[in-house]
């Protein structure tokens, strides 16, 4: 049967398919396509075009019972590696990394990484920031459940659009970076004192409101150290959460005395960085 759409119904018709496919021209403009293998998908997303230093991310979508790794992966794992070299007018990308999760890794040990959907934002400093950028990453991760599986993906978008549809995700995930702070900071969650006790062993005091769900992970000064994840010690002063690691995991030759090292402190709500020299 034949159906007649009145002329002025037509064009309404119309103009609202037109502006359904702007907008879902300028929603692709923002993000890249998916980028998917069996268990994950990743993509770029772009910020608002303004300013002197754009902001961008990483999404990765993960299937269900499925994890990858943080900048560091805990006991077993492997750590995501990007390279923005192929980029056109880009002078640097900084990536930042959300609070991660601890998990039991099934081999007596633990891991540090996330599940789900995870945006790891960027900081992208162009070359010209008067002319287009095109940020193009060569992602290498891992995804696993039981087993590993790695991944590798190559993810391209221009960075045009004054205002973006992946502003409130970016600033989301903003949110969720560690903030810097200071050992001794009077914060209700911070690091009050870090110290050696004995020649391989550190102590770390984190107050804390309330002990459940916090976890401490430290790094060292270059990535090639391997440093354990600082295990709660269960007999603390009241008000702290004492960690405590050994000075296991130094690649050949380091010494620890004045070692710049980088724990974060994560919490249910909040989660801090701090950066100090060991004793």
């Amino acid at each position: 049967m034949l159906t007649r759409v009145p002329l002025h119904a037509a064009i309404g018709v119309a103009t609202t398919l037109l502006a359904s496919s702007v907008t879902l021209a300028a929603r692709a403009d923002d993000a890249s396509p998916w980028q998917r293998d069996g268990h994950s998908a990743v993509r770029l997303i772009a910020g608002s075009r303004s300013g002197a230093v754009l902001l961008g991310g990483i999404a990765f979508q993960l299937q269900q019972g499925w994890k990858t790794y943080w900048r560091i992966p805990g006991d077993s794992g492997v750590p995501p590696r990007f390279d923005f070299s192929k980029s056109d007018n880009v002078e640097a990308v900084t990536v930042m990394w959300p609070a991660p999760l601890k998990f039991d890794d099934g081999a007596g040990g633990h891991s540090i990484g996330y599940h789900g959907q995870i945006v790891l934002p960027l900081r992208i400093v162009p070359k010209a920031p008067d002319k287009p950028v095109t940020l193009r990453a060569e992602i290498n991760y891992a995804v696993c459940e039981k087993l590993c599986v790695p991944v590798e993906a190559n993810v391209e978008l221009g960075f045009n659009n004054v205002a973006s549809t992946e502003d409130a995700n970016l600033r989301a995930a903003l949110d969720t970076v560690p903030k810097p702070a200071t050992i001794g900071d009077p914060n209700p969650l911070t690091i009050r004192d870090v110290r050696r006790d004995g020649p391989k062993n550190v102590v770390v005091d984190v107050v804390v409101p309330d002990s459940r769900g916090v976890n401490l992970f430290v790094e060292g000064p270059t990535p090639d150290w391997a440093l354990p994840i600082p295990a709660p010690v269960d007999r603390s002063p009241p008000g702290v959460q004492r960690f405590s690691f050994e000075l296991d995991g130094l690649p050949p030759g380091a010494k620890p005395d004045g070692a710049a090292l980088k724990f974060t402190l994560v919490a249910p709500e909040k989660s801090y960085e701090f950066n100090t020299n060991l004793e």
